[in-house]
């Protein structure tokens, strides 16, 4: 899940350890002034359906200290429900939100201005053992019956069937970046940096011997651990513990679904947090470091870097529920119902857009398919259609697409189409070209009719199909006015024609098409302009590779669609 989807959050669900009801109180006034739902369960109770609808856009909270995060952790990581902290313990990296900070905190979640992380879970199978962390796995030497006994045993070690060696000392630990700084950390493991790191490492316990050092390994790897006498397992803590006899196979792996955290402005960061709870060694709490080195060449171009992020960003997040709503539409048998899931979709999707565009940068105007808001003609705005292609969407189509523009003085300067289904982000920055998923692209090059692809929009009497199909490789149409400009951008085909156009559906789309150098007009070869009068007049589009247009102008000229 991406952080800005929670602007659409409808519920919260909660576990509290013991004494937080203040903090119970300041979530609950919260959520009832902002119409949210709110369910809170008692640590150790397990949370089932009953607390989740999976429909609905849920936050996991936890309110007390680490040991209540890790329980709230294991509980929500089935549903994939992002969680957040409030610490009301001590020592906490993980709860860090503090109870003055909650309304704050749950504020800026609510205008998607948190981020959501993945934290690397594990999987333990040992004995009747077969459970998942998030922490660390502890394996320490049974005590002995009597005091004279042996404190110390060995253990060998094998990762992906390789045998790494006998481990002689008292124990062993196996820690997910989360857990680098617990254990693992006192007997001499790295720091991990936590955030969407999928590792596990291997850290020796007390090991008679001074040549053993910390070993690091990819979260697929397989980690097995051989007993040769009896050892105490110790899961997170102490939230499962058992002791394991000789010979037993402990088996160890990353876990196939993370922990979802969410991180608000108002907690610390990981490093400001180690040098607060750990007296981290390099820096003080407050000292942030040259900072302004990094702010030396910001420049105007940056600003539009900074509006292409979030509207990418925005059009993920909105991509979310849009998939989820269109996999029931799939299921539908009644007009009805499909039509009440299609304004769903778009209402959720506008919302997630339209807030995200307003929790950054506020002055801006944001019109789109849903409002009446009127764009400027001088200055910043934003301009969306949060679903392009609803009649595809409707009927099970993936060919559907979110389209958001910025605009200055009426002329996109960035421009983002986003194709859920099959995760396509093409994006576009005035005078930094225009890429798909990282990559720059081009249109084609073909400049002869008998050699070019065309696609068309909505072309009501048929006549560009009858003006084009034999004279071309082929017209095609997709249903998305937006995916058919980004097409012809990304070179997936040569032309497109649009017999009328809003603006909000081909903005974004005439943003990528000027970074590649496409051409675009109307059919009579006048430049194209955005549209922004509520009149009854259609506005047509021709948009080309640029080599090709011509020759298509040459070919309306003599067709019946100059009559229309």
């Amino acid at each position: 899940m991406h952080g800005r989807r929670l602007a659409t959050l409808d519920e919260i669900v909660g576990l509290a350890a013991p004494e937080s009801a203040k903090i119970i109180d300041m979530v609950e006034s919260w959520a009832k002034s902002n119409d949210i739902g709110l369910t809170v369960l008692d640590v150790g109770e397990d949370i089932t359906d009953e607390h989740i609808e999976r429909e609905k856009t849920t936050l996991g909270i936890s309110i007390g200290g680490d040991g209540t995060f890790l329980e709230a952790a294991r509980s929500f990581a089935p549903f994939q429900i992002p969680l957040m902290g409030i610490n009301s313990g001590t020592l906490a990296f993980l709860a860090r939100v503090e109870p003055l900070d909650v309304e704050d905190a749950l504020t800026a979640v609510y205008r998607g201005r948190a981020s959501i992380n993945a934290r690397q879970q594990y999987e333990v199978t040992a004995g009747d053992i077969n459970t998942t962390g998030i922490n660390e796995m502890f394996l320490q030497k049974h005590p002995p019956e009597d005091r004279y006994g042996t404190k110390v045993g060995s253990l060998h070690v094998f990762v992906d069937k390789e045998y790494v060696g006998k481990y002689f000392g008292s124990g062993l630990i196996v820690s997910t970046p989360t857990g680098s700084t617990g254990r693992a950390y006192s007997n001499g493991g790295p720091v991990h940096y936590p955030q969407n790191n999928r590792t596990l490492q291997i850290i020796p316990h007390e090991t008679i011997s001074a040549a053993v050092d910390p070993i690091v390994v990819s979260q697929d790897s397989e980690i097995d651990i051989v007993l040769d006498s009896d050892f105490d397992i110790d899961i997170d803590g102490g939230r499962q513990f058992e002791r394991l006899e000789s010979d037993t196979v402990v088996h160890i792996s990353g876990a196939n679904q993370p922990v979802q955290t969410v991180r608000t402005p108002y907690d610390d960061a990981f490093i400001t947090a180690m040098v607060d709870k750990l007296d981290w060694g390099l820096r003080t709490v407050d000292n942030d470091g040259p900072r302004s080195a990094l702010e030396d060449n910001i420049t105007s171009s940056d600003f539009k870097e900074r509006a292409a992020r979030v509207a990418r960003e925005a059009a993920r997040s909105a991509g979310e529920p849009l998939q989820e709503l269109h996999g029931q539409v799939e299921n539908i048998q009644y007009k009805t119902d499909k039509s009440d899931i299609v304004t769903e979709a778009d209402y959720q999707a506008n919302d997630i857009i339209e807030t995200a565009i307003n929790s950054e940068f506020p002055d801006h105007i944001v019109q789109s398919e849903e409002n009446d808001q009127t764009v400027p003609t001088e200055g910043y705005a934003w301009i969306i259609d949060p679903l392009d292609g609803t009649g595809n969407f409707a009927h099970g189509n993936p060919n559907y697409s979110i389209s958001i523009a910025l605009l200055k003085d009426r002329i996109p300067v960035v421009g983002v189409v986003y194709a859920p289904e099959p995760a396509d982000m093409f994006y576009a920055i005035d005078g930094r070209g225009a890429y798909q998923n990282d990559h720059k692209i081009e249109p084609t090059s073909r400049s002869q009719l008998d050699e070019s692809m065309l696609l068309s929009g909505y072309d009501p009497s048929g006549e560009f199909l009858q003006a084009f199909y034999h004279e071309t490789q082929g017209v095609r149409r997709l249903g998305s006015a937006a995916l058919n400009l980004a097409y012809v951008a990304s070179g997936s085909a040569d032309a497109v024609w649009e017999h009328d156009t809003h603006p909000w559906d081909v903005a974004a789309g005439l943003c990528l098409l000027r970074e590649v150098g496409g051409k675009t007009t109307d059919q009579y070869g006048s430049s194209y302009e955005l549209s922004f009068n509520a009149t009854d007049q259609r506005t047509p589009l021709l948009a080309s590779n640029g080599s090709v247009h011509e020759q298509l102008i040459s070919h309306i000229d003599t067709s019946d669609l100059m009559s229309e």
